[in-house]
């Protein structure tokens, strides 16, 4: 999988926050997970720690509104924020959440970096700009997944890589664009390298096996 297969591999669901002052001390390292509520999100996070059920999938998009942490070692963790578009959700829980997303991802100094999940048939939706355009002051990594890129022909993966390459790298340098899928598995082992190189490094010993 990676230098460190039993990374994500050892991913255990910790708990939920409703609200950011219900979420742990602002130390040690987190990769969060960020997208649309039908952009493959939950399923993008099975996939890369090999854990089916890890993430809830549900077929009521929006339907998790809480930051779930899922812990991989020591004060290291994945956090898998509320999927923004809210299907059915009422106008002042879509204010509430925003505000919510915007702090978490322009304060939190223990994130690391952000894995953006689009749907390849539809990125750049104006949601999308608008966590790249928070997250942008901060300077960190960001990672954009093309989710459900099986769906697409070759030539369609190609076209929409780079247009989307293209469109993020004038305003969002910090931004890596790639290909996913949870069937096909493509992408998979890029994103692995991506968020264990940012959770710890060889000698990091949060991240040792015991």
């Amino acid at each position: 999988m990676d230098s460190f297969p039993y990374l994500l591999q050892n991913a255990q669901f910790e708990f939920g926050a409703a609200r950011l002052s219900q979420l742990p001390a602002d130390s040690g390292r987190e990769v969060a997970f960020a997208g649309r509520s039908n952009a493959g999100k939950s399923s993008a996070i099975n996939t890369l720690t090999g854990r089916k059920q890890l993430a809830f999938v549900s077929k009521t998009p929006g339907r998790t509104q809480q930051i779930n942490y899922y812990r991989v070692a020591p004060q290291r963790y994945l956090v898998d924020l509320p999927g923004y578009g809210f299907a059915r959700v009422p106008a002042s829980i879509q204010r509430s959440w925003q505000q919510v997303l915007s702090r978490y991802l322009q304060q939190r100094q223990a994130l690391c970096a952000l894995t953006l999940i689009m749907d390849a048939r539809h990125p750049l939706r104006d949601l999308d700009r608008q966590m790249l355009g928070w997250f942008e002051p901060t300077g960190k990594p960001v990672l954009v997944l093309l989710t459900k890129a099986d769906k697409l022909n070759r030539q369609q993966q190609a076209q929409v890589l780079r247009t989307v390459a293209n469109t993020l790298a004038a305003r969002h340098p910090a931004c890596t664009v790639q290909l996913f899928s949870s069937v096909s598995k493509l992408g998979v082992e890029a994103a692995r390298r991506f968020i264990v190189s940012h959770l710890g490094g060889p000698d990091d010993e949060a991240v040792a096996p015991a």
